[in-house]
């Protein structure tokens, strides 16, 4: 029996977090992606806390409603960027949740690496 979509991105997200690890010097950057947002935490791993989160759910962002989503995804990840400044993060590691490399997800990642994360 064929994997629904849903099944197959887990599976993938499941051997990608078998490798990825994050911890307070270099997080982890983690993206959940759902039809209407898109959602992007900095996580050290170790101590299992999330140092920083941004949505595109949050009031700032969730008022632009005539804007694409690839659009938002580069804002959020932009100030995900700028939020991991703040914290004094320039390294993370990306983990992208099982989504491909691409649309939103990749808008959001080059958003984030040209506010100057290095990953």
């Amino acid at each position: 029996m064929a994997l629904s979509k849903r099944d197959r991105r887990i599976r993938i997200r499941k051997r990608i977090r078998k490798r990825i690890n994050g911890t307070a010097e270099v997080p982890r950057m983690s993206i959940f992606r759902s039809n209407k947002h898109i959602y992007v935490q900095l996580i050290d791993d170790v101590s299992e806390k999330t140092i920083v989160a941004v949505s595109s759910a949050d009031k700032g962002l969730a008022e632009n409603k005539k804007a694409k989503k690839e659009e938002i995804a580069a804002v959020v990840g932009k100030r995900i960027a700028e939020k991991a400044k703040d914290n004094k993060i320039s390294h993370i590691v990306f983990d992208r949740g099982g989504y491909l490399y691409h649309g939103r997800v990749k808008a959001l990642a080059d958003a984030a690496r040209k506010e100057g994360l290095k990953f």
